[in-house]
């Protein structure tokens, strides 16, 4: 069960971190300080991916 929901958490984060990816391809972005945001959001959500990978881990290497 918690590896359906960490799989289901992690495809909602790497979706967003895909179309926020494609907002700065594109050039969205109307100054530097929208672009610092975005890059700063595209960070968090690298950071909250590694954690909840991390996290995953855990959890399978305790159920064996």
């Amino acid at each position: 069960m918690i590896q359906d929901f960490a799989g289901a958490l992690r495809h909602q984060i790497r979706k967003q971190m895909n179309d926020y990816a494609d907002d700065l391809a594109t050039g969205q972005c109307q100054n530097f300080d929208q672009y610092q945001k975005l890059c700063g959001v595209i960070s968090g959500l690298a950071i909250a991916e590694g954690l909840l990978l991390d996290l995953q881990e855990k959890v399978e290497k305790s159920d064996e």
